[in-house]
């Protein structure tokens, strides 16, 4: 007789146990998740109180700079007056020195294309040293973290709230509406280590700079900056000591304002020009902030005609402010040297420093602990750049 072997039921009431096991088990493992996310998000919770306790609120008060002194003898040299040997050389950036300052610029075969790099001189008591790279493509790929590529360069200005450093617009992909800007610190070979600012949600990208920074009362700098893809506005950027961006204010209007050029009037008052990129602008722009850049009037046209180009000033104290603009709507070529003395609302002509019949754009003026004015600008259709000093005497003489 064969025996078959039958397999043995557990009868349920004996396996009741075990089913009971696994539960409370499982409902110990999901009370652990439970208290460990619990945990995780006090502990959140207590790493923002400490950092908002910690954090120190934003000074809205300008840093006037001391007026500068008129000088006693007139004085006006042009000191650079260089032609690109082949393309374009277009935008030029003052970067002041212990001894002096560099020109930089940017540089290719044409505006926004792959072989554009930043360029320049250093101008002091020696003269003008030689042309020299200063950021290429290249080396700010290597130097960017993360590491990413950059197929052309654009507008740069000096970072004055940090050692050897600039503020350059930097493209990774597609043109100027897909610039970032980015933060370059400067080693004695090139760029040393750099990071794109967070400025914008998408992708961070379409932010750009022109005008120098802005120094405010406790010490930290503001950047004027612009965002250019779409409905576009001016924007000016607080930044701490470390070059973290703390909040940014928008100059919005109706129109197209982009590159604003901030001027300050006072510890709270200040007036921002802008020009309007619109194809068929006539004016230049303006808005004013009362409360130290926390919020700006609605941008609006000025009585200045203007052909869509930016402009360089300089406050001189008692309202009074130093303008080099086009103000021929139909002739870029034209540029002058305008004085206010209203806060910005009427002008008069100083001088002429181009006659037209060219192309004189992209003006940057900034002042020397000497009192001496560099005024430095693009001509021949950003074939080329010049580079003025002056003082007071011969700006503000007849």
């Amino acid at each position: 007789m064969r025996w078959r072997m039958r397999p043995r039921l557990t009868p349920i009431w004996k396996a009741a146990p075990i089913s009971a096991r696994s539960s409370s088990r499982s409902r110990r493992d999901v009370g652990a998740v439970q208290i460990a996310i619990l945990g995780l998000a006090l502990l959140s919770l207590g790493l923002s109180a400490w950092t908002i306790r910690r954090d120190v609120p934003l000074v809205w008060e300008w840093a006037v700079p001391a007026p500068l002194p008129r000088g006693e003898a007139p004085l006006f040299r042009t000191v650079l007056d260089y032609t690109a040997p082949a393309g374009d050389a277009h935008s030029p950036g003052i970067v002041l020195r212990g001894d002096g300052y560099s020109i930089l610029w940017f540089e290719g075969s044409q505006e926004a294309r792959a072989d554009v790099d930043i360029v320049g001189v250093d101008i002091g008591p020696g003269g003008v040293s030689p042309l020299t790279e200063r950021v290429t493509r290249g080396a700010l790929s290597d130097a960017f973290e993360p590491r990413q590529l950059v197929v052309t360069l654009g507008n740069t200005v000096q970072n004055d709230g940090a050692p050897d450093a600039l503020y350059t617009t930097a493209v990774s992909v597609g043109g100027w509406a897909m610039a970032s800007v980015a933060d370059v610190r400067m080693g004695p070979d090139g760029p040393a280590w750099a990071r794109k600012l967070n400025l914008s949600p998408l992708l961070n990208r379409s932010f750009l700079v022109k005008s120098p920074m802005v120094a405010l009362a406790d010490g930290s700098h503001a950047l004027p900056a612009y965002f250019e893809m779409g409905r576009t506005y001016g924007a000016l950027v607080r930044l701490d000591g470390r070059g973290r961006v703390r909040d940014m204010r928008r100059m919005a209007g109706p129109m197209k304002p982009i590159q604003p050029m901030v001027v300050p009037l006072d510890a709270k008052r200040a007036v921002a020009f802008l020009r309007n990129f619109d194809t068929g602008a006539g004016r230049l722009l303006m808005t004013r902030t009362e409360d130290g850049g926390q919020s700006w009037d609605t941008v609006r046209e000025t009585d200045m005609p203007n052909p869509s180009a930016p402009v360089a000033a300089l406050g001189l104290g008692a309202e009074r402010i130093l303008m080099a603009v086009n103000d021929d709507a139909g002739d870029g070529g034209i540029l002058n040297l305008t004085l206010s003395e209203d806060g910005g609302e009427t002008w008069r002509h100083m001088h002429r420093l181009e006659a037209g019949g060219g192309d004189a754009r992209y003006p940057m003026m900034r002042a020397l602990p000497d009192g001496r004015i560099v005024l430095t600008y693009s001509i021949g259709g950003k074939s080329g750049i010049r580079v003025h000093e002056f003082n007071l005497s011969w700006a503000l003489g007849a």
